[in-house]
């Protein structure tokens, strides 16, 4: 789960059989306990159904959708949800996370992590460009 940044604000990695769905929970769970402050959690089409209802009435947040509609034909940028895409595209430089060596989850989670503490403190290395504070 990103910020509205794309920088990581939890992350959880289950095995292949649990569900997209099945999984949100405990990931928001873990969101809900770190991060109070939050209120407002966008997702694809994948998350609808009754999660949408358990994050309002257990959790205090809203589940908003963010859907294509029917009328959107090819490649279209949906709001919000380039965020989450433009992270894995960034992720995807770490040559650790182009193949899944890991064998247990919490493996693939410290590694997601490290390479996003590794993006993050390689921008705040970059010198400024001239003129700009």
């Amino acid at each position: 789960m990103t910020d509205t940044l794309g920088l990581l604000v939890v992350v959880a990695v289950t095995a292949a059989n649990i569900g997209d769905r099945d999984a949100a929970a405990g990931l928001l769970m873990r969101l809900r306990r770190l991060h109070r402050d939050l209120t407002l959690v966008w997702a694809d089409g994948g998350y609808t159904g009754g999660l949408i209802d358990w994050c309002r009435d257990r959790l205090a947040l809203t589940l908003e959708i963010v859907k294509r509609t029917n009328d959107m034909t090819g490649f279209v940028v949906l709001p919000r949800r380039w965020v989450a895409e433009r992270t894995f595209a960034w992720l995807m430089h770490s040559r650790r996370l182009a193949r899944d060596h890991e064998t247990l989850p919490a493996s693939s989670e410290a590694t997601i992590r490290w390479s996003m503490v590794t993006r993050m403190s390689r921008r705040l290395a970059r010198p400024r460009a001239a003129g700009r504070q």
